[in-house]
């Protein structure tokens, strides 16, 4: 049973009518910046949500709907001064005039206040009396905050160092700010890195300037509609926030990987004296083909993050999916188009030197380094084998020690606002103030069981450090819902703060035992533990989901139970590593300071399930450019080591190049400030590195010799499976033996 993918008839086709191809492409383009410019900001959101009700959503949905309606926002003004108290006139004056300011904004935008001149509560100054605190309840749910904030951050911003007063402010709505702001200027940092470097390297690549530009811009332009399509979807659902720094990596990436391998392919067919339609029509029937493949197996890995039930994961999924079906279209339609309009001016502007052979590249001559490293890997395949299959296990060793959790707060960069004013806050108040542990209670919540649960729970944890005093339980006009409001000490994404709300858990069962009530501990530390434990829990079925749909997908693109099995384990020893060299670096601190990295205690906690799904379609990528090359070969000649050698040797330039690429991109987004894309990048760049170096140019020739043509062997009694085969046809135009039409 043969299945047609006609890839060579797309890229006939879009060569023949370049300009309505890039007509269509140019409208979209364009609507994709309009739309970018005009509700983007509206699709994103740094709120987390979950979709199979835990704990804490239970709660916060009970206390919104049955006693205080959505929770609001609440920020905290800090002031201080270095010489003068609360007592000193010039002190009380400043205050009147920054609250007054604050409260000028208007009820749209601040729903309350209070300040200690108002109400002389001694909690709302520090023991020296230089520092007093205002605390704001923000109008509207604590999402509408997000876009309300700036007038008061503008007012703080204003009065901060007038008459030596130091002024700042902190709560949920300010680090949601500074974490945008910090996660942007990442963003753009990561770009100003990784553009110019791969462009360079593109070049190299290449060695002309017009064909490396070519991929460049299709990574651009995958970008920009991925934001655009972001901006459109997310009127009806929000994405999270760093979907953009998401789409920035990824766009760039694969955009540029499958336009690499496309011109490379082409350049080849005209080296061999084909005619520039038929030159690109052959490479859409190869490489065309493969990256579609390829983009498929990225897809099915990035489906695996849908089944998390948080909206940050389906979020960014969802992004990752939109970049690469995008750079995967735009691979096959608009650069057949601009190869069409091109033709062999797409070698313009030769670099000295390196040009001329870069464009006459002969991949039928034997020797060089990739033939010389081949040999010598074929020679001692088992050698070889252990050695790497050892190194990479070696790395993976401190996987065993990984901790998930947040970085939170105490990671943003020194100086940030909300930083300076969380450190504040904690030293000499409570930052708890801002995110207090809410207890939900549903019963008889005045009556006197209620009653004395509630002190034996105050009682239980009284001397617990991590929480400071409760306020007074709240009740509802039935009677039948109540809060207890519980302000916990430190940063509430922290491991101390996760502990705490494990502890309160555990006093809330003996507290309440045969008690006629339901007792929710909800909050920001709640949602936060929650949404820790979902990602655990969650880990191994994605892991399940994602590598069983790719030993599907694998199986029947390359009609081999062999190939799959060891694409898997060569893919999973490459993430291990990774992972290994993510804890070495983060968590155990070694090397951290020479790479600019910062310590920490925990690995971020979607970054392991999010570096799996990424890594291993970015992994499988290249496999399947190499694999479909030598199986190419393996058609035509049924010589499995001269299939193996040709196909390294006529794709390690471009893999190569493509693997700097990706680590140049992904070091840029390391080098940001915020420590979840540091571990982020860092990890994606070692593991393409390892992947496109040595599990290339060792595992893979090792494992593929040792096994020779039960690379290729298929039970009799999988015949029935349909040929879409990633090589598709032979050089020359003929169907490759065994294998399935390409046009």
């Amino acid at each position: 049973m043969a299945l047609s993918l006609s890839t060579e008839g797309i890229s006939r086709a879009c060569a023949r009518r370049p300009w309505t191809v890039i007509g269509g492409w140019a409208l979209i383009l364009a609507a994709s910046i309009a739309l970018i410019a005009t509700s983007l900001s509206g699709a994103l959101t740094t709120e987390i949500a979950f979709t199979n009700n835990p704990e804490s959503q239970r709660a916060q949905n009970l206390l919104e709907e049955r006693l205080r309606g959505p929770e609001p926002a609440r920020e905290v003004v800090i002031i201080r001064s270095s010489d003068l108290t609360v007592d000193d006139k010039p002190f009380e004056d400043f205050v009147g005039a920054v609250y007054g300011e604050i409260g000028a904004l208007g009820s749209d935008v601040i729903a309350g206040g209070t300040n200690y001149y108002e109400t002389k509560d001694e909690t709302l100054v520090s023991k020296d009396r230089r520092t007093t605190i205002l605390p704001l309840v923000m109008a509207g749910a604590a999402v509408d905050a997000n876009d309300t904030i700036g007038g008061v951050l503008d007012t703080v911003d204003k009065a901060n160092g007038v008459d030596g007063f130091q002024v700042l402010i902190t709560g949920g709505a300010t680090l949601n700010h500074d974490f945008d702001t910090v996660a942007e200027r990442d963003l753009q940092r990561g770009e100003s890195i990784g553009v110019p470097v791969a462009l360079l390297i593109l070049v190299l690549v290449f060695g002309a300037v017009v064909a490396a530009i070519i991929p460049l811009g299709l990574g651009i332009l995958s970008i920009i509609v991925a934001i655009g399509l972001v901006a459109l979807f997310g009127q009806a659902f929000q994405f999270s926030f760093f979907v953009t720094n998401v789409i920035g990596m990824i766009g760039l990436a694969v955009g540029i990987d499958y336009s690499l391998f496309i011109i490379s392919r082409y350049r080849e067919e005209r080296g061999r004296g084909l005619e520039k339609h038929d030159a690109i029509a052959a490479a859409g029937a190869t490489a065309s083909r493969a990256v579609f493949f390829s983009g498929l197996t990225v897809v099915l890995a990035l489906l695996g993050m849908l089944i998390v039930p948080a909206t940050v994961f389906r979020s960014l999924a969802v992004g990752a999916i939109m970049t690469v079906a995008i750079a995967v279209l735009a691979s096959l339609t608009l650069l057949p188009a601009i190869l069409g309009l091109l033709g062999d001016r797409v070698n313009a502007l030769r670099v000295p030197i390196i040009g001329r052979g870069s464009v006459e590249r002969d991949y039928e001559r034997r020797g060089g380094f990739w033939d010389a490293v081949t040999k010598l890997v074929t020679r001692y395949p088992a050698v070889s084998l252990v050695a790497v299959a050892a190194l990479l296990i070696a790395l993976a060793i401190p996987y065993v020690d990984l901790h998930t959790g947040s970085a939170g707060v105490g990671t943003l960069p020194d100086g940030t606002r909300s930083k300076e004013g969380f450190l504040i806050l904690e030293e000499e108040f409570s930052f708890g103030l801002v995110n207090p542990a809410e207890v939900a209670i549903t019963g008889d919540v005045r009556g006197p069981d209620v009653q004395a649960a509630v002190k034996r729970l105050t009682v239980s944890i009284a001397d617990d450090p991590a929480f400071s005093p409760p306020a007074p339980l709240q009740a509802n006009e039935a009677g039948d819902v109540g809060l207890l409001s519980l302000p916990v000490r430190g940063d509430p994404t922290a491991e101390p703060a996760i502990q705490a709300i494990e502890r309160l858990r555990e006093q809330i069962a003996i507290a309440f035992a045969g008690v006629d009530a339901e007792v929710l501990v909800g909050g920001h530390t709640a949602q936060n533990m929650d949404y820790f434990n979902n990602t655990t829990d969650y880990t191994p079925i994605v892991f399940v989901f994602v590598l069983g749909l790719s030993f599907i997908l694998l199986t029947v693109v390359f009609r081999s139970l062999i190939v799959p099995i060891k694409a898997i384990i060569m893919n999973l020893l490459s993430v291990g590593a990774a992972y290994g060299l993510l804890v070495l670096v983060f968590q155990k601190g070694v090397g951290n300071e020479l790479l600019g990295f910062q310590q920490v205690d925990i690995i971020e906690a979607w970054v392991p399930l999010w570096l799996f799904s990424i890594l291993f379609g970015l992994s499988m990528d290249y496999h399947v450019f190499l694999l479909s090359r030598i199986r190419e070969r393996f058609n035509q000649t049924g010589d499995n080591s001269e299939s193996v050698a040709f196909g390294l040797r006529s794709t390690a330039g471009m893999i190569t190049g493509a693997a700097l690429i990706m680590v140049a991109v992904f070091g840029g987004i390391a080098m940001g400030d915020l420590v979840m894309f540091q571990q982020m990048g860092f990890g994606l760049g070692v593991a393409v590195l390892l992947d496109a170096t040595i599990v290339r140019s060792v595992l893979v020739p090792a494992a593929m010799e040792m096994l020779g043509k039960a690379n290729w062997w298929l039970p009799s009694a999988l015949s029935w499976l349909p040929e879409l085969r990633a090589e598709g046809r032979a050089e020359g135009g003929e169907r490759a033996p065994g294998g399935a039409e390409a046009s």
